[in-house]
C-alpha cells in the first residue's frame, strides 16, 4: 500500500513565500499563511490554534445537533520556556466560553459541554493527546545546489 492510499496518513506541504513567511497546504488544497511578521500567526500560535480547534470541533459537532450556539469561543494559552537552551511551551490551557439559547434544546446542549470537553481531552482530540503523550519527530533532508525544478 502506498502512502497516498494509507487512510491514517495526515500531511501538509509547506512552501516558503518570503523570508519567515510560509504557506501550508493540505491534500485537499486548503491553504494557511503563517510565519513571523505582522498579520501572521506564528508556529507556536498555530499549535495553540490546533489544540483549541480540535477540542472545539469535538464539542461543537455534538452540541450543534441540539442547538446552535449564540457564542462559541475557545482560548488557548501556554508559556514559552527555555530549558538548557532549548525552547518549548508549557502550561497549555484551554478556556471554553459558550452560550446557547434559553430553550429546551439550548439547555440540553449547555448541559453536555463539560462532559464533551472532558471526552475530547481524554479520548478524541488527536492534537492535545499527541502533545500530552509525546511522539518522536524525525527528519529527512534533501539539499540541492544549482538549478532546481519547481
Amino acid at each position: 500500500m502506498s502512502e497516498t492510499e494509507d487512510p491514517t496518513l495526515r500531511s501538509v506541504e509547506l512552501t516558503r513565500t518570503a523570508t519567515a513567511r510560509y504557506v501550508a497546504r493540505n491534500a485537499a488544497g486548503a491553504e494557511l499563511e503563517f510565519g513571523h511578521g505582522e498579520g501572521l500567526l506564528s508556529p507556536v500560535e498555530l499549535l495553540l490554534a490546533a489544540i483549541a480547534g480540535c477540542s472545539a470541533i469535538d464539542v461543537d459537532t455534538v452540541t450543534a445537533r441540539s442547538a446552535e450556539p449564540t457564542a462559541f469561543q475557545v482560548s488557548a494559552t501556554g508559556h514559552k520556556v527555555v530549558e538548557d537552551g532549548a525552547n518549548r511551551v508549557d502550561g497549555l490551557h484551554l478556556t471554553f466560553n459558550l452560550a446557547f439559547p434559553d430553550t429546551d434544546e439550548g439547555q440540553k446542549a449547555a448541559g453536555m459541554v463539560e462532559r464533551l470537553v472532558d471526552l475530547s481531552h481524554e479520548k478524541y482530540c488527536t492534537v492535545s493527546r499527541t502533545v500530552e503523550h509525546g511522539t518522536a519527530v524525525t527528519n529527512e533532508v534533501h539539499v540541492a545546489v544549482g538549478d532546481t525544478e519547481g
